[in-house]
């Protein structure tokens, strides 16, 4: 059993010397206590250096190159951040006006996702997309549950449509709410969904047909619209209306902005839910997410609970309870400090900076682009089989200090091995050259490494070769 414990020195009662930053660095003559509560606490100054220093192992977030979540905000809005850290978002009563900012970002993302003037539509913040997803496609099943019981109809086994290149909370969902998810390949030469593989899946008991706008694995975007399209040629043929789930927690705070004729969002006619995320390129801390319903129909009235022990009876549509205020506020901040045209800029900078790297990586003979870049995501393999693989250059790459993830694609496409730069609003030019060199760099010291152990060497007694 490993025993550790703190040494406190009660002889110390110099004030001026307790809060010096260097007494924190005295103050330990033994370990910590790692795995139990220990019996005596510590001075505020020695605890923070300590969890401070052993922080100092994990990478600078800055050059984690796999994150989509956003690692840097300005000043004021981390100001307004710490002002809000402990007020209880549930909590609607006490903190009325934070519940009415809350109800103005719903209000501005249905209209950035195209809502019909005429619809009621209506939506939640969330601790992430994953949360998101799940309420979307839960109220989708009591839809058709709902629908099911109305028509007279047997409740049989409901099931879902959704990629394999789809985000683990699918299929979460698919398990904890038993639902039959019925997950469509990904293969070699097709990354996402169309609409010919979601025909050969769909029946009368399907709730929704899931698509990404963003994937994890390549960063496509999945054809809504020819999507679209074939359940309404579906629900005139068999009358099954059949709703579609837009996961946009990558996109919609992309396309919006950059390439707003794209037809994905709520000007089509199946899409009734869309989900984002806040703390991706929505440019808000982790962990903030946002659900959207076309109109509140499409929200089962039985799904929202009313409590009234908080001071007042309010409504309720979430799976956690308390969570703070901060990133709802941070978000309110980032929509009105920047606007259509602050964002627009941003990510306008964080494609060309995607299109920069992208071809100084193909230019350089060794890698193949596998995204098309409709988002900032860079998504490319080797060009050629080499004797080393993707993760031995990730791992190479860390002595640069990149975190720049190796990973295989699922299904039929599980013998190929990618990698994938997320370029955020922090992600510079400089940063794109420096990447890129340190990547052929890393890739030229390993295929010579490689090229060296393998050539043949003369035995110096016998005169053979020897491998």
């Amino acid at each position: 059993m490993i025993s550790s414990r703190v040494k406190l020195d009660a002889d110390i009662s110099n004030t001026e010397e307790i809060l010096s930053p260097t007494y924190s660095l005295r103050y330990f003559t033994e370990g910590i206590p790692k795995y139990k509560i220990p019996d005596d606490g510590m001075p505020a100054n020695a605890t923070y250096q300590l969890v401070r220093d052993e922080l100092n192992l994990d990478g600078n977030a800055a050059f984690d190159l796999g994150s989509f979540t956003t690692t840097w905000m300005e000043p004021e809005v981390e100001k307004l951040i710490l002002e809000n850290l402990g007020k209880n978002f549930v909590d609607r009563f006490e903190y009325p006006q934070t519940t009415e900012i809350h109800q103005r970002i719903v209000n501005m993302l249905g209209h950035l996702f195209n809502a019909p003037e005429q619809a009621e539509f209506c939506g939640t913040a969330t601790i992430g997309s994953s949360e998101a997803i799940h309420l979307g496609l839960l109220a989708h099943k009591w839809t058709w549950k709902k629908r099911r019981i109305k028509e007279d109809k047997s409740l049989s086994t409901p099931n879902i449509i959704f990629g394999a290149d789809a985000h683990v909370c699918w299929d979460k969902f698919a398990k904890y709410f038993e639902v039959e998810p019925r997950i469509i390949p990904i293969e070699k030469n097709r990354f996402f969904i169309d609409a010919e593989s979601v025909r050969q899946r769909i029946d009368e008991n399907t709730i929704c047909v899931g698509v990404i706008m963003g994937t994890t694995f390549t960063g496509a975007c999945e054809p809504v619209k020819e999507i679209n399209d074939l359940l309404v040629q579906v629900a005139q043929e068999k009358g099954w209306y059949i709703p579609i789930h837009v996961d946009a927690a990558s996109a919609g705070f992309v396309l919006p902005f950059v390439n707003p004729e794209l037809e994905w969002d709520f000007r089509l006619s199946h899409v009734r839910s869309i989900n984002v995320s806040g703390h991706k390129f929505g440019l808000v801390y982790p962990g903030l997410g946002w659900l959207i319903f076309k109109d509140k129909s499409d929200l089962p009235g039985d799904l929202i609970f009313y409590v009234n022990y908080l001071g007042d009876t309010m409504p309720t549509f979430t799976l956690n309870f308390s969570r703070s205020s901060d990133m709802i506020l941070a978000q309110y901040y980032n929509l009105l400090r920047l606007g259509h045209s602050g964002y627009r800029r941003i990510i306008n900078n964080c494609l060309e900076n995607a299109k920069y790297l992208s071809n100084r990586l193909v230019e350089s003979g060794r890698f193949e682009l596998l995204s098309n870049l409709e988002l900032p995501i860079v998504t490319f393999k080797f060009k050629e089989a080499k004797d080393f693989t993707p993760f031995q250059l990730a791992r190479k790459l860390r002595e640069r200090g990149w975190m720049l993830p190796a990973y295989n694609l699922p299904n039929n496409a599980s013998d190929l091995t990618v990698m994938r730069v997320v370029i955020r609003e922090t992600f510079s030019r400089d940063m794109a050259e420096s990447l890129c060199s340190d990547i052929i760099n890393a890739y030229d010291t390993l295929d010579n490494t490689k090229k060296k152990q393998l050539q043949p060497t003369i035995s110096p007694r016998r005169g053979h070769y020897a491998t």
